[in-house]
């Protein structure tokens, strides 16, 4: 029988040529002039399942973009294990990719994936039609050498990058389509390309808008400036109190439903190779700031946080002018972790903006999207699988991580098909996912088609 590794380097230049027919399709799902690009790259998804092997594959329409569904199954193959219940694996991937934009810091066109040391460099190259592909070309292989032993089906959709608005009431109407023992994700990344690590957690999202409305006019700052309150300087003053100065978020109840860390898992995190100062050095900033108590690393990824993610209003054009801006906005988020209620979390905001907001000004707050924070046990079968597959592929035992993004979904499926998630992620943060000069190591992209062969193989032993 072929070996895994004897079948990628006999495939090698076919699997290329199959990941750029994706990456050659801008599937930008939050620009509308693309439209049609993401009927094209489910099109082609579909085909390329089809030609990995599974036995049916189709388009199914959603309320935005349409959904890849395929599936293959064991049943009634020679191979299936006789006497055994066949347990079913759900993957789970998305085919669209952020904007490309900005254009000129690129140093190759981002729909033209081009290999340069070792990696190819395009959008989406690893988030996620590279990492997606990782998982079509192991199970490709398992079916060709017979040696699949459960029922495999994938679901792709085209919202991930923009919160995946039409995910939940999809799974909701075709939870028995879906019907599965484990999901397998791969759109996460590893501590290092030296130190591989599963995902364990994820932190969850809330999202809101913040307008504030002052005079019915920018006014003239001589004439108005000292009697009537400006709507920029209330903002500011309202989110300077959202954080104090020991790091803890002031929002009443916040962490009312927030899990300490069990000292086994930071007693793990304290394992993983860290350098504050090469961090620091790597976003050129001479200190790091957060919740007393706590690492870095557990506050990036096991504690919440909030950010103003932007702020605007007044003038801002060329030179100066001297107004009082009749009205202020800003973009904010909060990190959340597991156990905390996204939808509670927003609401407690919007009140607590309400509380603070000072005279002279009128607040509305508009909740935009969020998500539920995820963590994955260590002890299942599933789990199991998943870290043996990364230690035949990677030669170590890989590290269970917690990490600092959102896949909102995770908790969705969880709480709709009733079943955990495996997030076999090969990203690096090198990689540089939503920036210009994506890419992904081809050496990494490699093992984790041999990850997640042994992740298929350990199942059921």
């Amino acid at each position: 029988m072929i070996t895994i590794q004897d079948f990628i380097q006999s495939n090698r230049e076919r699997f290329l040529s199959e990941w750029a027919s994706l990456i050659r399709i801008p599937s930008v799902s939050c620009q509308p002039e693309h439209k049609a690009d993401m009927l094209r790259c489910a099109e082609q998804w579909k085909q390329l399942l089809l030609a990995a092997g599974c036995q049916k594959a189709e388009i199914m329409p959603s309320k935005g973009n349409p959904f890849v569904y395929a599936e293959y199954s064991v049943s009634n193959q020679p191979s299936a294990n006789s006497g055994k219940r066949i347990p079913t694996v759900l993957v789970y991937s998305h085919y669209d990719v952020m904007p490309a934009e900005p254009l000129d810091q690129w140093l190759s066109n981002p729909w033209e994936p081009e290999v340069r040391d070792g990696r190819l460099y395009a959008r989406g190259a690893d988030d996620d039609k590279g990492q997606a592909m990782i998982q079509a070309k192991a199970f490709e292989y398992m079916v060709q050498t017979g040696q699949l032993q459960c029922n495999v089906k994938f679901i792709f959709e085209g919202e991930e990058e923009i919160g995946s608005p039409s995910l939940e009431a999809f799974i909701e109407e075709h939870k028995d389509l879906l019907q599965c023992d484990i999901i397998l994700v791969s759109d996460t990344s590893m501590i290092g390309k030296e130190t591989p690590s599963i995902t364990t957690g994820l932190r969850g999202l809330a999202y809101w808008q913040i307008e504030v409305d002052g005079p019915n006019r920018d006014l003239h700052s001589g004439h108005f400036g000292g009697a009537v309150k400006n709507p920029l300087n209330a903002l500011c003053e309202m989110l300077s109190k959202v954080v104090d100065d020991k790091g803890r978020i002031t929002i009443p109840g916040f962490y009312d439903d927030v899990l300490p860390i069990p000292q086994a898992e930071r007693d793990m995190i304290a394992q993983i190779p860290f350098s504050e100062d090469a961090y620091k050095a790597a976003i050129d900033v001479d200190a790091l700031f957060g919740e007393d108590g706590y690492s870095t690393l557990e506050r990036n990824s096991c504690r919440p946080s909030f950010d103003i993610c932007g702020m605007w209003g007044g003038y801002t054009g060329e030179g100066s002018k001297t107004v009082l801006p009749s009205k202020a906005f800003a973009k904010v988020s909060c990190r959340l972790v597991a156990n905390q209620d996204h939808e509670k979390i927003s609401r407690a905001f919007v009140d607590y903006m309400q509380q603070i907001a000072p005279i002279g000004v009128r607040v509305k707050v508009i909740p935009m999207h969020g998500g539920q924070g995820y963590v994955c046990p260590i002890d299942i079968p599933e789990y199991k699988a998943a870290e043996k597959g990364f230690e035949i592929a990677f030669g170590k035992r890989p590290l269970a991580a917690r990490r600092g993004g959102s896949i909102p979904i995770i908790s969705d499926f969880e709480r709709v098909l009733g079943v955990k998630t495996i997030l076999m992620g090969f990203g690096l943060e090198k990689n540089a996912i939503h920036s210009p000069n994506e890419s992904m190591d081809l050496e990494v992209w490699e093992k984790g088609i041999i990850a997640v062969t042994e992740f298929y193989k350990a199942l059921l032993h």
